[in-house]
C-alpha cells in the first residue's frame, strides 16, 4: 500500500464515484497537462488541421520548425510522492538540427540513429517558470507510440523528477493552470 492512500483528498481524486457536495463534480485520477506549441511560437494554436504552415514554420502535434529553431514534442514526468503514480507534463524541447534530423530519420524508420541529445525546455512549467530555457536531457521513446523522454539537469525540476512531488504540489500545479481542485476535494 502507498502512503498516499491514506490521504482522504488522494482518495476521492482517484474514485469516480465521488461527487463533490458543492457541485456534483466527480475526478477519476491524474490529469496530465500539455502544451500545443513552444512557448516562443508566434502563429497561435492549430485548429482541427493536422498541421500549422505559415510560411516556412511549421508545427504538427509531434515537431515544430521555427525559423532556423527545431522543436520536439516531448513528456516531462513528475513521480507523485507516496504513489506509485506519475503525472506527466507534455512539453517541448529545442534541439539542434543535426538531432532534429536524426529524430524524425529514425521516427520514419528512414534511419536509425537518434540515441537523445542534450535539449532545452521551451515552456514555462506551473511551479517550475525559469527565466531563460532550462538546459535538459532528451532520449528516446521506449516504443514508436510515445513520446521522448524530456529530464531536467538541475536545479528545482530536476530535483522534483528525482525526489517527486507531493499531492500538495500537484494541486497547486492545477491551480496554477486555471483547475483549483482544493475545494472540491473537501470532505
Amino acid at each position: 500500500m502507498n502512503l498516499l492512500a491514506l490521504d482522504s483528498r488522494w482518495q476521492r481524486f482517484n474514485d469516480p464515484d465521488y461527487a463533490c457536495k458543492c457541485c456534483g463534480r466527480s475526478f477519476g485520477g491524474l490529469v496530465d497537462i500539455g502544451f500545443g506549441q513552444p512557448d516562443c511560437w508566434p502563429h497561435g494554436e492549430m485548429t482541427d488541421s493536422d498541421t500549422l504552415t505559415v510560411g516556412d514554420d511549421v508545427l504538427t502535434a509531434d515537431l515544430c520548425v521555427f525559423d532556423d529553431l527545431r522543436f520536439l514534442h516531448c513528456v516531462l514526468p513528475l513521480p507523485i510522492r507516496g504513489s506509485d503514480e506519475v503525472f506527466l507534463f507534455g512539453v517541448w524541447a529545442s534541439v539542434t538540427k543535426d538531432q532534429f534530423k536524426a529524430y524524425v530519420l529514425d521516427a520514419t524508420g528512414e534511419a536509425p540513429g537518434f540515441d537523445g541529445c542534450d535539449a532545452w525546455l521551451m515552456n514555462d512549467l506551473p511551479l517550475f517558470e525559469c527565466d531563460e530555457p532550462m538546459g535538459c536531457a532528451l532520449k528516446p521513446a521506449e516504443s514508436a507510440a510515445e513520446r521522448p523522454l524530456l529530464t531536467a539537469k538541475s536545479g528545482p525540476l530536476a530535483q522534483a523528477q528525482a525526489e517527486g512531488i507531493s499531492f500538495d504540489q500537484l494541486l497547486d500545479i492545477y491551480a496554477a493552470s486555471g483547475e483549483d481542485l482544493r475545494s472540491h476535494l473537501l470532505g
